[in-house]
């Protein structure tokens, strides 16, 4: 058997409010966990793993719960541009007043402040009467949320239910030995690791590129677009090492193979981008340059995905 590292879930706090909105529209499989300041980074999780809802206190029960799909700090505005009601809210005039409320500041007609978004995708939530109770050791103080080691024997059985209740009553989860490895588990894709959400993926990959083009520099946010290395119609997954951020034209390039990246994230020209159209200076005269990469390694574009591209797409004569 491969062991991975311990798989851990996390029991995050939610407003009622919030809770009941995306709960009477569980067609939204995909939400945004926000926090109201974006100061701090949510790095408790790898995508793929739990990430539950807990309500306040006097409820205090367990509502729901989906994936973690990735965090960003996001402008309020880019923020409902990507998930609109998925942000737990009917608008965004309403999401600026909710901001300013836990703030305890107003929000200038002219401010778009920067808050945390934790991304959950393939969310569920509970039926009215069957909610459950929080760990025994979730503290009444706890503001946020608390993480656990799920294959811990005092927590398995407990987060067993959980699991098995977000993904139906029909499949069993053994938190004992990994469920979270790479490839689908039990045929279940949302036991898929690293796998993100549609509109998670856009938003991660705009963060971990510094919302800068990986090949043109360009930072005109509106022309900005999070482009898979291997597609979704060939295999690929909103994963942020198959991502890139590009320039709308230059994702174009890229998609038709006149654009490509050597595993080492050098930059390669195809000769059919001249031949074809007599122009392309601007990319010839950046071959073999090395692009902008996000900081992380993790983050950076896989070399499986790099050399599937270039077997596949790019036109190399």
């Amino acid at each position: 058997m491969i062991h991975n590292l311990p798989v851990k879930a996390y029991v995050g706090v939610t407003d009622g409010d919030w809770h009941r909105f995306l709960a009477a529209r569980q067609v939204l499989n995909e939400v945004n966990f926000w926090r109201p300041a974006g100061e701090r980074e949510f790095r408790v999780l790898t995508p793929g793993e739990p990430f539950f809802f807990k309500t306040h206190h006097p409820q205090n029960q367990i509502v729901g719960g989906g994936f973690y799909s990735g965090f960003a700090k996001l402008r309020i505005s880019e923020a409902w541009d990507l998930f609109e009601e998925g942000n737990g809210v009917a608008s965004l005039e309403q999401m600026r007043r909710i901001v300013s409320r836990y703030r305890r500041e107003p929000i200038g007609v002219d401010e778009d402040p920067v808050i945390g978004c934790v991304f959950v995708r393939d969310t569920a939530f509970f039926p009215t009467g069957t909610f459950v109770d929080p760990p025994a050791d979730f503290k009444p103080n706890i503001v946020q949320g608390k993480s656990y080691d799920i294959g811990d024997s005092s927590t398995a059985k407990y987060f067993d239910v959980l699991i098995g209740r977000l993904l139906g009553a029909t499949v069993e989860v053994d938190t004992s030995s990994p469920w979270h490895r790479p490839g689908p588990v039990y045929g279940d894709p949302r036991l898929t690791p690293r796998r993100l959400g549609q509109q998670s993926f856009k938003a991660v990959v705009l963060g971990a590129y510094g919302r800068r083009c990986a090949i043109s520099g360009e930072k005109i946010l509106p022309v900005l677009q999070a482009a898979h290395i291997r597609p979704l119609p060939a295999g690929g997954e909103h994963r942020i090492d198959n991502g890139l951020l590009l320039r709308s034209d230059v994702h174009t390039l890229f998609d038709r193979g006149y654009l490509g990246l050597d595993p080492d994230h050098r930059l390669l020209v195809s000769p059919e981008l001249r031949r074809e159209f007599g122009n392309g200076e601007e990319y010839y005269a950046r071959a073999g340059q090395r692009v902008h990469v996000p900081e992380r390694p993790n983050d950076r574009p896989n070399r499986d995905f790099l050399e599937w591209h270039l077997d596949t797409i790019f036109k190399k004569h």
